[in-house]
Order: C-alpha cells, then sequence, then structure tokens
C-alpha cells in the first residue's frame, strides 16, 4: 500500500497536533504547519512530523510556506489537507493586507493555501480537503459579499460565525469545480473544544470554550482530533458525503441557509481570489 502523505494546518496544538499524531502512528508521511516555532517543533519531535512555521495573518508567509511545502513534497504529490487553522480574536483588526484577521486566518490564507498546492493535490488518484468549521457558522455567521471585512457592523462573534461560514462554504464550492477531478472537500465542527481558544478575546465564545461552568458541554481535544482524523482517513463517498457540512460526526441537518445559496458560494470564491491575489 502507498504511504499516504498528509498536511495539516494549525498542527502545534489542540486538533491538529492530535490528528498529527493519529496519522503518524499509522505510517503516515505528515507535515504540520503552526504559527508558534517551539510548539511546532514540540509536536513535530513527539510525532515525527515534519514542521513548518507560517503565521496566516500574512499572506506572504502562506505564499513561503507553500513554496518550502511543495519543495519537501518534491513532486510526490498531497493525499489530504487539513485546514484547520483559526482563531477568534479581540478587536476589528486590519493585516498588513488590508483584509480583517478573523476573515483573513480563518478563511482567506487557508484559501490561498489550498490553491498554491492545487497541483500537489491533483498529482494522484484522489485526495481529501478537510476544513474546520463550526456550529458558529449558523449561530452568527450572515455574509455580505460587498463586506466581508464587517465594516458596517463588526463584532467578534459576527467575524468569526462569517469566518466559519466560508470554511463550509468553501468546502462545497472545492467539490463544485474539482470533485470530478479527483478531490473530495468537507467541512466539520468538531464540537466545542475545551482549549484556550477563544482566550483573546472579551465575547461570548470565551466562556464558551472557557468557563468551568461549561465543561460538561465541552469536547477534549483528544475527541476533536479524532474526529477530524476520522474525516481525514475516512473513504469519500462511503465514511462521508463530500461537499457537505458535518456537526461532529453527523451529517449536519441545522444549516446556516447561505450555505446552500450559489450565489453566496460563488461570489465568496471570486472575492476570495481577488483578496489572495489569484486568478480564477
Amino acid at each position: 500500500m502507498t504511504r499516504r502523505t498528509v498536511l495539516i494546518t494549525g498542527g502545534s496544538d489542540g486538533l491538529g497536533a492530535v490528528a498529527a499524531g493519529r496519522a503518524a502512528a499509522r505510517g503516515e508521511r505528515v507535515l504540520i504547519v503552526g504559527r508558534n516555532p517551539e510548539k511546532t517543533a514540540a509536536v513535530a519531535e513527539r510525532t515525527g512530523a515534519e514542521p513548518f512555521v507560517a503565521d496566516f495573518s500574512e499572506l506572504d508567509q502562506v505564499r513561503e510556506v507553500a513554496e518550502r511545502i511543495r519543495s519537501a513534497l518534491d513532486g510526490s504529490g498531497l493525499d489530504a489537507l487539513a485546514n484547520n487553522a483559526g482563531g477568534i480574536f479581540r478587536e476589528e483588526t486590519l493585516t498588513v493586507d488590508g483584509n480583517e484577521l478573523t476573515l483573513q486566518v480563518n478563511h482567506l490564507s487557508p484559501f490561498l493555501l489550498t490553491h498554491l498546492l492545487l497541483d500537489e493535490l491533483l498529482a494522484g488518484d484522489g485526495a481529501t480537503i478537510v476544513n474546520t468549521s463550526s456550529i458558529a457558522h449558523r449561530l452568527f455567521g450572515s455574509i455580505a459579499l460587498d463586506d466581508l471585512d464587517n465594516v458596517r457592523g463588526y463584532s467578534p462573534e459576527k467575524a468569526y460565525g462569517d469566518a466559519k461560514l466560508a470554511n463550509a462554504l468553501f468546502a462545497r464550492a472545492l467539490h463544485e469545480r474539482y470533485g470530478d477531478r479527483g478531490i473530495s472537500a468537507v467541512a466539520f465542527h468538531p464540537g466545542i473544544v475545551a482549549t484556550g481558544f477563544a482566550g483573546d478575546t472579551t465575547s461570548s465564545l470565551r466562556w464558551l470554550y472557557g468557563s468551568p461552568l461549561a465543561k460538561p458541554f465541552l469536547t477534549t481535544p483528544q475527541r476533536g482530533g479524532e474526529t477530524l482524523d476520522r474525516f481525514l482517513s475516512g473513504r469519500p463517498g462511503v465514511d462521508w458525503k463530500p461537499g457537505a457540512y458535518y456537526s461532529k460526526r453527523r451529517l449536519g441537518r441545522l444549516l446556516n441557509p447561505q450555505l446552500l445559496d450559489d450565489r453566496i458560494m460563488n461570489g465568496l470564491w471570486e472575492r476570495s481570489a481577488e483578496r489572495v491575489g489569484l486568478q480564477d
């Protein structure tokens, strides 16, 4: 059996680190991308993964890490990509690229990285792309194509909900555009994972992720990472449905209506390509 190659962003902690360990234990070649060099190196040492460092708040760093990854792959192709990096932030901030920070870290940078690695993803018999989304896509998301940065009404919850909706729309759009060329994409909500994820914000999500009172409702990083790994290692069309959104391990039933709106899906793709400097 050919050894698979798996790339996991947000691989220095939480779900990504757990999934990296599980993939490595199966004998797969694992590449991880993290923002923190020390944490990324520690996970790499523990799992045997190959570490890459990039801050998704800078698109040039995404372009640079994509080039390093392509060089490391050396034409061997990429079997699975987990777009798992993300975050929610305390206040409205523009990146050096002129995009709202939440939108860029959670959606635009993964969008760019995926496109820069498309040749590698298309090189084999089939590739899996897994986007870590959130129930926030339904609770808070409402994308306005003419105001992706939420200039007309910013809040941390709204920005995060929009970004997680964008993750799910991106998975659906990848299936529509590249499904017949061997790419199977899916988005999923891992549960409300007990991490320090929302520690840098004053939003209500900080309570959900960090309060002891919320503990009975939380998912452990181990469980969330196992769910991520289930999609990475599973058989598209057999174990999960390409183009779909899952809530944990079940096909999502309560969806944001915009997730099924082709105008929003295609408009977001076009505007995202413009934002990151790609010719669609």
